[in-house]
């Protein structure tokens, strides 16, 4: 994926607000595209500090739910994307390890994606896993896409 176009999606794909009812409006979105895709998949929304929405579909395994924690984790410390701080990991050929970064914690694959608030900054992370990198990463893009009424494709 074009490191352009997932930088346009971060500047795109901005609340005015973000609550509960928010995460919970875009969980069961996620829910709804994932079922109707027989997605196997894990589901987060989530804060730096508590989980606002969680969901694991039929067929998902504990091992999503790690790994959405651990590229959740890594959209809290860099405030990007994980598809998007990977994709700049690859353009410089380095690794998580070169910034320091434990792969154990943290996870540069796409699928979580910042909770940015205008005037706010990033809040949260919106997390999918269990499907291949870019189609994680495009399920979450397609429902804020439409949450928010923008064109981020």
């Amino acid at each position: 994926m074009e490191l352009d176009l997932l930088i346009k999606q971060e500047e795109t794909l901005v609340f005015d607000r973000f609550d509960e009812d928010t995460a919970w409006d875009i969980g069961t979105k996620l829910v709804g595209v994932a079922k109707s895709q027989n997605a196997a998949v894990a589901i987060n929304i989530r804060t730096p500090d508590r989980t606002l929405f969680h969901a694991s579909l039929p067929g998902a395994k504990p091992a999503n739910d790690a790994w959405a924690q651990r590229k959740s984790n890594l959209v809290l410390r860099e405030h990007q994307s994980s598809m998007r701080f990977g994709a700049e990991l690859r353009a410089q050929g380095k690794t998580l390890a070169d910034h320091g970064i434990d792969f154990a914690d943290y996870a540069d694959h796409g699928g979580s994606f910042p909770i940015r608030v205008k005037g706010g900054g990033v809040i949260g992370a919106i997390t999918v896993s269990g499907l291949a990198s870019a189609e994680d990463h495009g399920m979450i893009i397609d429902v804020l896409s439409a949450f928010l009424k923008v064109d981020a494709r």
